[in-house]
């Protein structure tokens, strides 16, 4: 068996049919396997990895070279996808294998963090990833958005393709990279894939002329849902625009579905607004993001409390060894080699998954050690908490 990189083309014949196998309706028409060729130019950048023997792919695997924002630090971030196993070849560590080498040359070309939506939670946790928040799916209905529909706000909206605005959406987008905690995005030749199909509307809400708001969506039927994606405000106002444009859809459609990041809370948006809030986690088909570090230099230079802890690294390919994390000016200095021993500053020992669920902020350092994924001393669990406040991640890109 051996494991190469395949280009774009030979994908056609080697992931994504085992891709097809495993995500989408089977068997397959000869008609979807002629889409296969549409998807190539979104795919020109993606480092694809497969596993083969006498000619056959076992297996696959794809990292998409992303960029993610950390407590305010915007740092590449591999986003895995596509990882498919022969039906059979499976169980037989071929998986583990690609992602070791997938995951050690996405570092060395200097990816720092990564991501992915896991098919088996537990599976992913082996290689360091913890879990991140799943966006609330959110449903109400436009009736009971009709107070909007009298408030005199300041701004406008603009409706139109996203064919059409797409450049305004990838502007906005970066701008929330740039702003949110979590917040990850595609790389471009990846993105336009939307504008391309152009199969959506997109809502923007502008203010003298910038956009402050976005969301883009799509309407199933007339009586039916208008479901939207990732509801993007960058203020209440912005948020209230968009909201305001749905409720004039009251005689056209019976509910709006939309997504929002964990901390948002729409049960105060309107005093009479009626509406459900859903995380639905399950296997195989809807399960919350993951992420990790991939190299302990993720953490140089990220704003942090004024706490200061020597951290062993521990059980991991890529996060290994000694370091001292100080954070009394504001800004994580990352100390390494012997001068990480020095003095005697409380110390924990933490795994790949210990140091990333405080990195992202989704773990208190006490849950840490609940979790089994690292061991410390009260001083050392209070100096992680200082450096590490609890942040939730929004992880916006859906790859």
């Amino acid at each position: 068996m051996t494991i190469r990189r395949v280009n774009a083309e030979e994908r056609l014949t080697t992931s994504f049919p085992l891709q097809a196998y495993a995500f989408e309706t089977s068997p397959r028409s000869a008609a979807r396997a002629e889409e296969f060729r549409d998807y190539l130019p979104y795919n020109e950048g993606n480092r694809t990895l497969v596993v083969e023997e006498n000619g056959v792919t076992l297996a696959a695997a794809s990292a998409i070279p992303m960029r993610q924002n950390v407590r305010g630090e915007v740092l590449p971030m591999a986003g895995v996808a596509g990882v498919a196993t022969h039906p059979l070849a499976r169980r037989q560590g071929h998986v583990r294998g690609l992602l070791h080498q997938l995951l050690d040359e996405m570092r060395d070309e200097g990816h720092q963090l990564s991501a992915l939506y896991p098919f088996r939670p537990s599976f992913y946790a082996r290689f360091g990833y913890v879990g991140l928040p799943a966006p609330r799916t959110v449903t109400f209905s436009p009736a009971d958005l009709d107070g909007l529909l009298r408030a005199d706000l300041p701004g406008e909206v603009r409706w139109e393709r996203i064919g059409g605005g797409y450049q305004d959406w990838r502007t906005f987008t970066e701008r929330c990279l740039g702003e949110r905690h979590g917040f990850a995005i595609f790389p471009g030749y990846r993105d336009v894939g939307l504008r391309d199909r152009d199969e959506h509307w997109l809502l923007t809400a502008r203010s003298g002329g910038t956009v402050t708001g976005a969301v883009i969506y799509r309407i199933d039927d007339h009586g039916g849902t208008l479901a939207a994606g990732d509801l993007l405000a960058g203020d209440p106002v912005a948020r209230t625009l968009l909201l305001q444009f749905f409720a004039r859809h009251v005689d056209q459609v019976e509910r709006v579905t939309l997504q929002l990041p964990a901390d948002e809370l729409p049960e105060l948006w309107l005093t009479d607004l009626a509406v459900h809030v859903e995380a639905r986690v399950a296997r195989p088909n809807a399960a919350a993001p993951m992420a990790r570090l991939l190299s302990v230099d993720a953490l140089a230079g990220l704003p942090v409390g004024p706490g200061r802890v020597r951290v062993e690294l521990t059980g991991d390919r890529w996060l290994a060894g000694s370091c001292l994390l100080d954070g009394t000016t504001g800004t994580l200095e990352l100390v390494t080699g012997a001068a990480a021993t020095a003095g005697s500053p409380p110390t924990a020992t933490l795994t790949a998954a210990g140091i990333s669920a405080l990195a992202y902020g989704v773990l208190d350092p006490v849950e840490v050690g609940l979790r089994g994924l690292g061991t410390m001393s009260t001083d050392a669990a209070t100096e992680l908490r200082r450096l590490f406040p609890r942040q939730l991640p929004y992880l916006f890109a859906d790859f």
